[in-house]
């Protein structure tokens, strides 16, 4: 298994921030950033190699790979996303899907949070469970988040467009993948794309659901994460970032 990072996208509303760096490197702890709390993490449950997926501003992060790699001890592969500035991110994770065969842990390239997270996915392995979403079933919800539906036979739906009260918990960013699910998945994100370039992967896991597979979720408990879009989300990222 390896970690998977989604760091394509431009992180426009960052700005003057993203003028010059993807979202992913923004910093969040002095010079510590998205990227490195998610590299730390997967180093700290003991991956080895981990895949990055760039596009916007890809020579930023091409430049510290050296660096990233000897502070956290990962071999790291960089995958292109030749429309990161034009699609949404289902067409960035169908990018990786050679490497989703491997089997990952998949976390979005804005979200800080603990490695607690990446512990709860693998101790979730097993018992046929081929994709399970870190959940955080706290959390008030509200229109913006990415809401979940989930109960017995897994996850029922997943989109933002849902009524706050319906959903059992907001995914986060965070999901293991094992290599059983790489070719379904990789076909369900390319449907998803070709339908709406402007979809998100979460999107593809939907059409997983309405195909039929099951998607598990895995509550993470009551701990401080942040998805960082904005100036607020960067002034929380840097107030959790601190934490770890």
């Amino acid at each position: 298994m390896i970690g998977l990072v989604l760091a394509a996208g431009a992180g426009r509303r960052l700005r003057p921030y993203t003028d010059t760096l993807p979202k992913a490197l923004v910093p969040v702890d002095g010079d510590t950033t998205v990227l490195d709390l998610t590299l730390r993490n997967f180093a700290e449950v003991g991956l080895t190699e981990a895949a990055i997926v760039v596009g916007y501003r890809k020579e930023a992060v091409e430049e510290r790979r050296a660096a990233l790699e000897s502070a956290y001890g990962l071999k790291l592969t960089l995958i292109g996303n030749d429309k990161a500035e034009e699609w949404n991110n289902a067409y960035s994770l169908w990018c990786a899907r050679e490497v989703l065969g491997e089997g990952v842990i998949l976390a979005n390239g804005d979200t800080v949070h603990p490695v607690s997270v990446e512990k709860t996915l693998l101790a979730a392995r097993g018992e046929d469970r081929r994709i399970v979403l870190a959940l955080d079933t706290v959390k008030r919800l509200a229109d913006e988040e990415m809401k979940v539906v989930a109960g017995d036979t897994g996850v029922r739906r997943i989109t933002k467009l849902m009524d706050p009260a319906e959903a059992t918990g907001e995914y986060i960013g965070v999901t293991l993948i094992e290599p059983e699910a790489a070719a379904p998945l990789a076909d369900a994100l390319k449907a998803t794309f070709e339908r709406d370039p402007d979809l998100y992967y979460e999107d593809g896991y939907q059409e997983l659901v309405n195909r039929g597979f099951r998607i598990d979720v895995a509550p993470i408990g009551d701990v401080p994460w942040v998805e960082i879009d904005n100036h607020d989300d960067l002034a929380k990222g840097r107030g959790i970032a601190c934490l770890y």
